[in-house]
């Protein structure tokens, strides 16, 4: 389709030398991220629900935000390498209004962006150093789910499958231990997530 970029997956690692940037400030943020298609959202809603404060996710907030204005899902994705900087931009906007010591769950947090960038062919290391402003508490990352559209995101098994791969390699990268959520019924991906902040001494159930 005209307007409709096409992924190039590229394999660039991170900077060695980059990556032994200090963190600036330690936060008592917990990140909830996984490839497109994992059911984050959903589990996303449910700690809402169950009356935890959540940071949107960049991406999503971005394109939604561009769809109010009357832009078309292919306007918002033909310039590909704008788009991109836009959502690492929003993202960074979101974390730096955050206060470190709250307790916050992060719809995805800047990390993520590293594997985008990847997606279409665009350097993650033009802003690794952003990734050291925030060290995050914890990092818990969805098992992939059988795909569904929605109209927002480009979804198919490749890319599903290179953005699970590349967000958990640049997180270990980053010095993160990850907490990896399994398939299971939302609930039950609930209670897992809640257990393992318990047994952290995280939160008090």
């Amino acid at each position: 389709m005209t307007g409709t970029p096409q992924p190039t997956f590229n394999t660039l690692a991170l900077d060695s030398g980059l990556l032994a940037t200090p963190f600036r400030i330690q936060t008592n943020w917990h990140v909830i991220t996984g490839a497109p298609s994992c059911g984050k959202t959903t589990l996303i809603n449910l700690l809402a629900e169950a009356g935890f404060r959540i940071a949107p996710e960049g991406a999503r907030l971005y394109l939604e935000q561009e769809l109010a204005k009357g832009q078309t899902i292919e306007q918002v994705r033909s310039d590909i390498i704008h788009l991109q900087c836009c959502i690492k931009d929003k993202q960074l906007e979101i974390e730096h209004a955050l206060p470190a010591n709250e307790f916050i769950l992060l719809d995805r947090a800047i990390p993520d962006c590293l594997a985008w960038y990847r997606v279409f062919g665009m350097n993650p290391n033009e802003f690794l150093q952003n990734c050291f402003h925030y060290r995050y508490a914890s990092i818990f990352m969805l098992d992939r789910l059988p795909l569904a559209q929605n109209g927002l995101r480009f979804k198919d098994e490749t890319l599903q499958s290179f953005t699970h791969e590349w967000h958990t390699r640049d997180y270990l990268a980053l010095g993160y231990p990850i907490i990896r959520v399994p398939v299971m019924p939302p609930e039950e991906r609930l209670s897992f997530v809640l257990q393992a902040l318990t047994e952290r001494g995280l939160i008090m159930r």
